[in-house]
């Protein structure tokens, strides 16, 4: 039987003084379980990692880039299993029993089902997409909580520090290893971007990035087109 589970949940953020403490606060009842909490901020200029310092275990300073924040958060990881986990993103109730599920399973890694926060019918049915087109190609987005054992996430050299996609690309690698634990109860990820964007943009966005991802686009190019899309649609 395999050791208990020890997990250390890694949430890399950029300017989120004005939510990191409600973030924060969700999680303590994993820290009251002996758990850890670590966060990767990269150089906010606002006051997130001051008021991040009370509500977790560590607050680790790093580049900019999720892949290059999550890597640094791991690199300090105590725990077997190291969760990333998005500022905007919510566990469910379940979670330790789940995972504790996973870790007695032989799946090397994992993922949650999403949803969005947003009332709008159309945030269901796009997240029933999302989660049913990650159990066919067991491909995850960040959105989907990540999890992985810490020992393979260590073997397989952690995430490419590329500026998108490395989700994408870390699933890939992780498919050689498993297949993923698919927890149904799922994540809650704020809807905020999808209502910013508009759903049909940014689901017309999303998919054009990962077709041109597939056809061998590099990420570097990729971003800007991120971007790009992004500011036009704030204008």
């Amino acid at each position: 039987m395999s050791e208990p589970l020890s997990l250390s949940v890694i949430v890399p953020v950029w300017q989120e003084a004005g939510t990191i403490v409600k973030t924060l606060q969700a999680l303590q009842p994993l820290r009251d379980s002996g758990h850890e909490v670590i966060v990767v901020d990269a150089g906010s200029p606002d006051a997130t990692a001051e008021l991040a310092h009370a509500w977790c275990d560590r607050v680790v300073a790093s580049g900019k880039g999720r892949a290059v924040q999550m890597n640094a958060g791991a690199s300090v990881a105590q725990g077997n299993v190291l969760l990333f986990l998005h500022a905007d993103t919510r566990l469910p109730g379940s979670a330790l029993v789940e995972l504790e599920r996973f870790r007695q399973s032989r799946c090397g890694w994992g993922r949650f089902d999403v949803t969005l926060s947003g009332r709008r019918p159309l945030f269901r049915v796009i997240a029933w997409f999302m989660n049913r087109r990650s159990r066919l190609t067991g491909i995850c987005t960040g959105d989907q909580a990540i999890f992985v054992r810490q020992d393979v996430f260590e073997a397989l050299g952690g995430f490419h520090e590329i500026p998108l996609m490395e989700d994408v690309e870390l699933s890939r690698r992780l498919r050689l290893v498993s297949r993923p634990f698919c927890i149904a109860d799922p994540v809650v990820t704020d809807s905020r971007r999808w209502e910013q964007n508009g759903p049909w943009r940014t689901i017309l966005l999303m998919w054009r990035l990962r077709w041109r991802y597939w056809r061998g686009d590099s990420p570097e190019s990729l971003a800007q087109a991120y971007r790009t899309d992004v500011r036009n649609a704030s204008e």
